[in-house]
């Protein structure tokens, strides 16, 4: 199939930005919905592979996170609220309002895998089941924090000092360090990355205003977010728990697999059934294993 074959792009208004978004030309024709959220350093361009095989089962939406992509890059606010998965996620609601969708499955993976948990914490009315994938829960990932952590995901700590000094360090030659992150965390260089991909993956991060946006999407996990993440689970009665059947799924050869238990850590903040298992890849498991991404996901979504 030639690239995104069978989707358009649009740029919706939705929670005072302007998200870059590709969905399917066709209407919905009682496809169920599926939102694809990307993560760092990437953008929607990461699901091409998945939404080819999975485009004739589900009305797939796919947009770029606010700060990242085509979508807008706001500088960040002294408490980084703008950037909080909270934020990001009410972006994705307003998003799914202006395309007519009210209810939806969300899949996310690595930074949008925290937007969709935010996503089905915020707004269980309209998240109908949920996925994950390569990551733990943010606050558990904090609190393990060792060296082994601190080295494998040295960058948590570098994006999260005070601006511009990170910004300023990636710029220096920021395509270096986006090859590096992109061929990082289990991975075996970048060969699984399509020409085209790649090539988006490039140009958007050198737009303006990525870099920081990228610095204070990290900014937000490693404060504002942990308040809300508090905050959900010390609500009584489990009410701070998702209330979606969950799919977990993680690299073999990945960070979380080598330092996490998924599982049980998911368990522990869902009131549904999670359920999951660990695929023969890195961290970047859709575009490293596609077709088995694919299954899994039309298994689980119900189709």
């Amino acid at each position: 199939m030639a690239w995104f074959e069978g989707f358009e792009s649009r740029t919706v208004d939705a929670n005072g930005v302007r998200i870059h978004v590709r969905v399917p030309t066709a209407a919905h024709n009682g496809r169920p919905a599926l939102l694809l959220l990307h993560g760092f350093p990437q953008t929607h361009a990461m699901w091409h592979r998945v939404s080819q095989l999975l485009s004739h089962d589900f009305y797939l939406v796919m947009p770029d996170l606010r700060g990242y992509g085509d979508s807008s890059k706001p500088a960040g606010l002294p408490d980084h609220s703008n950037y909080s998965k909270r934020t990001l996620a009410a972006d994705m609601a307003a998003l799914m309002d202006a395309l007519g969708v009210e209810c939806f499955g969300v899949c996310g993976h690595d930074r949008g895998a925290r937007v969709a948990h935010r996503l089905a914490l915020d707004h269980p009315e309209r998240v109908e089941k949920l996925c994950v994938i390569d990551i733990a829960p943010t606050l558990d990932m904090y609190a393990a924090t060792d060296m082994a952590f601190a080295r494998a995901y040295y960058h948590w700590f570098h994006l999260i000092q005070p601006s511009p000094l990170p910004e300023t360090m990636i710029l220096g030659n920021p395509l270096p360090y986006l090859h590096t992150k992109l061929g990082g965390w289990g991975g075996s260089g970048t060969a699984f990355i399509e020409a085209q991909a790649m090539a988006e993956y490039e140009r958007c991060f050198l737009l303006p205003g990525t870099v920081h946006s990228i610095c204070e999407d990290y900014r937000a996990s490693a404060g504002i977010d942990l308040e809300h993440d508090r905050a959900s689970r010390s609500l009584p009665d489990g009410t701070g728990r998702m209330a979606c059947d969950t799919l977990v799924l993680w690299g073999e050869r990945g960070v979380v697999h080598r330092l996490f238990d998924p599982l049980p850590l998911w368990q522990a903040q869902c009131a549904a059934t999670v359920s999951g298992c660990a695929l023969a890849a890195g961290h970047f498991i859709p575009e490293e294993l596609p077709a088995e991404t694919a299954a899994h996901l039309r298994g689980f979504f119900g189709v």
